[in-house]
């Protein structure tokens, strides 16, 4: 194991329970978790982006601004539907927020979830065209975004522009160089994953896949990357890709830890999710001697070089830090972290 971050999905809730009562709170938390889990010496701080939620939506804004507040840890998301998205102006956005950081963005994008809302993305403007699935659709514009990450001319100017120009056509601005080898593909099925290495992405493999052959959770995720690495190879591409897999890991440390997630230990769940049939991962919850060797029997953790631990944010920017710093101190060392 190579890298670990966190995974945070930033729910909101006007619960008395809750540490994060409004989207201004989820939002200033998410960059102090940020900041705070830098220090611990964490890899990477990942946001999930849910819309018409109490969630994290838009991410540029919290990205670009964890960019100016951090200065080694990568930052990414996990996932943006890019069903609701415009490549064209999500270029300039993704661009911005790298080149804020410094080119530390690692961003995942995909075909998306089920959703709050029916057909959310026509809300935005979007529609598949005739013959056309909403997942083609996202398959699709994110095709068209990581043409646009090569930063090639593709637009005539203007021949009495505002400003002078360049020789030759434009291209959108500002520019990330090294951005392209930055996006990663949410996957839920081998067939993606495959799909993602033809197209020169690097892969998360998601917190539920397809159930294709009932055998459990993390012995089909494994599959899944060993899949997606022969797919890379076959294509030819000259770098080594990155892959990521997120789980709820908690180290039980005090009656806290136990309070809260001492009966959280689960076995895979098996549901349907837009009509599939799909295999959903337990949860690890243990002290850290035992977490350790249930964690080493993960066969997916083992093929990933990246572990995202999801983080129960509404908990607090502290409590999170801590869930944090155990994992790192007392189980990651033991997996070959560092």
């Amino acid at each position: 194991m190579k890298k670990i971050g966190f995974l945070s999905f930033g729910h909101w809730s006007a619960s008395s329970q809750s540490a994060t009562r409004s989207a201004s709170d989820v939002l200033l938390q998410s960059i102090d978790l940020a900041v705070a889990a830098e220090e611990l010496g964490a890899d990477g701080a990942y946001f999930r982006v849910h819309h018409f939620a109490q969630q994290l939506a838009s991410p540029f804004p919290l990205l670009a601004a964890v960019g100016a507040r951090t200065s080694r840890i990568e930052i990414g998301t996990g996932v943006i539907d890019m069903r609701y998205e415009n490549p064209f102006y999500m270029l300039e956005d993704a661009s911005s927020a790298d080149l804020i950081s410094g080119g530390r963005l690692q961003l995942g994008i995909s075909r998306g979830s089920p959703e709050q809302v029916i057909d959310g993305w026509r809300h935005f403007g979007y529609s598949p065209t005739e013959g056309q699935s909403d997942a083609d659709m996202g398959r699709r514009h994110a095709e068209v975004f990581l043409e646009l990450l090569k930063g090639e001319g593709f637009a005539r100017p203007n021949p009495r522009p505002m400003f002078p120009n360049p020789p030759g056509l434009l291209r959108l601005e500002p520019h990330s160089p090294g951005l392209r080898d930055r996006i990663w593909w949410g996957s839920g099925a081998n067939a993606t994953a495959i799909w993602a290495a033809q197209k020169g992405m690097n892969l998360q493999s998601s917190t539920l896949k397809a159930d294709e052959s009932g055998e459990p959770f993390h012995v089909q995720q494994a599959k899944q990357i060993r899949a997606y690495r022969a797919a890379w190879k076959e294509a030819g591409h000259s770098r080594e890709p990155r892959v990521s897999v997120s789980r709820s890991i908690f180290a039980l440390m005090n009656d806290q830890d136990r309070a809260y997630f001492g009966r959280d230990g689960s076995s895979d769940q098996i549901g349907v999710i837009d009509n599939m049939r799909a295999v959903f991962g337990r949860s690890y919850a243990a002290e850290p001697d035992r977490l350790i060797e249930e964690l080493r029997a993960d066969e997916a953790i083992a093929e990933a070089d990246t572990l995202l631990l999801t983080v129960p944010n509404q908990l607090g920017v502290d409590y999170n830090a801590h869930v944090l710093e155990s994992i790192l101190k007392h189980v990651a060392p033991a997996l070959g972290w560092r």
